[in-house]
């Protein structure tokens, strides 16, 4: 019962998270990771302990799909280079720098345990980051430059931290063996991704051929998909999070949707969209639940000259180290492409200083962190305890706190100005692409008109495509280029949709009122205000899109 409690609390914190974010105009994550600290930091608040390995299965497949999914494959392919530098090189990087850094700040923590923390701090968190990130001020190779990074960089920190883990427990380290095992947990994830989108539309397939399959079962073998492709990995001691990710960058080209009933296709759309805002904010919240624990537990090792300024001023460096590192690697990164590009003879495609600070702010922690340094082993082969374990968790929270904080205030002033105004790339794209689909429905239509052949039944077929094709003459005068052509046909459009719009009230409030006087029953009215629903869907969809 207790759980159940605990459960819904959440949840209803999350549904009011979306509201008060409108409010205090911060970050969500940062907002949602407030309060659950404000839950938990009351002696009598809510206090949870985590399990990692159940915080990983639960919260980081569906998330991790989710953002492959909705990932932009052209150019994620197009920029594979820096996306793939950044989540293996700069890992590696940050391991070593940062690892080093933090034996010489804090002396009493091991070396090899200084690598365990600068694994886990290596990968950035997709959720964050797409969060605090605004799309309109940043600019578009660098976004997706991050969300790349940040949907591989998961697998590599975390193989890397449980090797340096094995390495404290067992006192030995063998650099063969961990690169070994390392592409073996790659490949291995990669392919375990694949298998599950295979068990998926097999699945489906049978679903199919049955008939009368209810879409809620198809809907379900969706949502299973991330979880199988983790298990699986994690089964074969491979990435699950890798293994997430590829079915999610898969799902979309693999042509498993055709196994989907129209239905089906519209709940699962609708019930992801639901699920990755409730995990995104459970996700946050929990965290948020951990740290008055953990900041009251303030490690002596931490806090020999003051209580507060020491351990703060030292997550405060060690942040900035990993901003610092990050900003190098970046630059470095940014020179050999262009020394790259110079000497194939293409052209270069620096970044400036401040997309640069940009993309290095950008860099922030968060769930992924937190679950793998709470997965630290309590003790040692022999029974001691694990080195300097509560120093390390308490670090990884206060960076993780401070990389959000630092990111949430000052990414919009780095930021700010490095996109030009004027029309969205993204837009142009999608205006270019309707006037495509609209002409080669118009000769479709005109094309099946025609073969009508004569009499009332012919004219009817006439007039009936007559009255489509105008629809998408309308959708190609909006998307002319010229000026004043687009701003006539914007105009119809405004009002086409403003009289649909009170059509669409009209419809509803008439639904109701037979509804109320029983000439329909409740299953009626529902099947009504459905259909109804999806339409005002569809007109907002354009509305918005204008």
């Amino acid at each position: 019962m207790q759980v159940a409690v605990f459960i819904l609390v959440v949840l209803a914190f999350v549904a009011l998270s979306g509201a008060l974010v409108r409010l205090v105009r911060v970050p969500l994550p940062v907002l949602q990771i407030a309060i659950g600290a404000a839950l938990a930091w009351p002696a009598k608040g809510l206090h949870v302990e985590i399990d990692p390995e159940l915080f990983l299965l639960v919260f980081i497949p569906p998330l991790l799909f989710g953002d492959a999914f909705a990932a932009p494959k052209r150019e994620l392919i197009e920029l594979r280079g820096p996306i793939l530098d950044l989540a293996i090189g700069l890992v590696f990087f940050t391991i070593v720098g940062f690892g080093y850094a933090l034996h010489w700040l804090v002396p009493s923590i091991p070396l090899v345990v200084a690598f365990a923390l600068a694994a886990v701090l290596s990968p950035t968190d997709a959720v964050a980051v797409s969060s605090i990130v605004d799309r309109n001020v940043v600019p578009a190779r660098l976004m997706h430059i991050l969300e790349g990074e940040s949907l591989l960089n998961d697998a590599s920190g975390l193989v890397m931290f449980r090797f340096a883990v094995a390495a404290a427990l067992t006192g030995s380290f063998s650099f063969a063996a961990a690169s070994l095992s390392f592409l073996y947990a790659v490949a291995a994830g990669v392919l375990a991704g694949i298998a599950a989108l295979f068990i998926a539309a097999k699945a489906l397939q049978v679903l199919g051929r049955i008939g009368g399959t209810p879409a809620e079962a198809q809907v379900l073998v969706m949502t299973l998909l991330p979880f199988v492709a983790y298990l699986i990995a994690e089964h074969v001691g491979a990435s699950g999070i890798l293994a997430a990710v590829t079915a999610g960058l898969l799902t979309g080209t693999s042509g498993i949707f055709r196994h989907l009933s129209v239905s089906a296709r519209i709940q699962a759309m609708s019930l992801w969209s639901t699920l990755t805002f409730v995990f995104n904010g459970a996700l946050f919240i929990l965290l948020g639940l951990q740290l008055p624990d953990i900041i009251r537990r303030v490690p002596p090792e931490l806090a020999s000259r003051h209580w507060l300024f020491e351990p703060a001023l030292t997550v405060l460096l060690l942040t900035l180290c990993l901003i610092g590192l990050r900003f190098l690697w970046i630059w470095i990164g940014d020179m050999a492409s262009v020394v790259s590009a110079r000497l194939s003879k293409r052209k270069a495609e620096p970044f400036g200083f401040r997309v640069r600070l940009a993309g290095s702010v950008a860099g922030v922690r968060g769930a992924i962190t937190l679950a793998g340094i709470l997965s630290l082993p309590l003790a040692l082969q022999d029974g001691s305890p694990f080195p300097a374990r509560d120093v390390v968790i308490f670090l990884a929270a206060g960076v993780i706190i401070c990389s959000l904080v630092i990111a949430s205030l000052a990414l919009p002033r780095i930021a700010h100005g490095l996109v030009e105004p004027g029309e969205d790339p993204g837009a142009a794209e999608e205006r270019r692409a309707r006037v495509g689909a609209a002409n080669a429905a118009i000769a479709r239509i005109e094309s099946l008109a025609s073969e009508g052949g004569e009499g009332e039944a012919a004219e009817a077929r006439l007039a009936v495509a007559d009255s489509i094709v105008a629809g998408y003459r309308r959708r190609i005068a909006a998307s002319d280029e010229a000026d004043e052509a687009r701003a006539e046909a914007r105009e119809a459009g405004r009002l086409e949709l403003e009289l649909r719009h009170a059509g669409i009230e009209a419809e509803r409030a008439a639904v109701r009122d037979m509804f109320r006087s029983r000439e329909i029953n409740d299953h009626t009215m529902r099947a009504l205000l459905s259909e109804i629903t999806l339409t005002e869907a569809l007109l907002k969809s354009r509305r918005d899109r204008k």
